[in-house]
């Protein structure tokens, strides 16, 4: 899986997941893929629209299934 920011082909490492609340129930979550160069940019981009819901590192999204849990976007 490659990040999503726009041209990069780096490798992800973070799932970015996010809900737009004029389009999606409380419960859906949509998701982005980020590199580590680009997990920041990313998140600040869903984060001012008020979208991001967690940052989770990929392994552990996979692990639970595509189930957030807490967040890791400090660490």
């Amino acid at each position: 899986m490659i990040c999503s920011a726009k041209g990069c082909r780096a490798p992800a490492v973070w799932v970015l997941a996010w809900n737009n609340p004029k389009l999606h129930t409380p419960e859906r979550r949509k998701t982005w893929l980020a590199c580590d160069e680009h997990r920041e940019h990313l998140s600040s981009f869903l984060d001012i629209r008020g979208f991001l819901k967690d940052v989770v590192r990929l392994a552990e999204w996979e692990e639970s299934g595509g189930r957030s849990g807490p967040s890791a976007a400090d660490g």
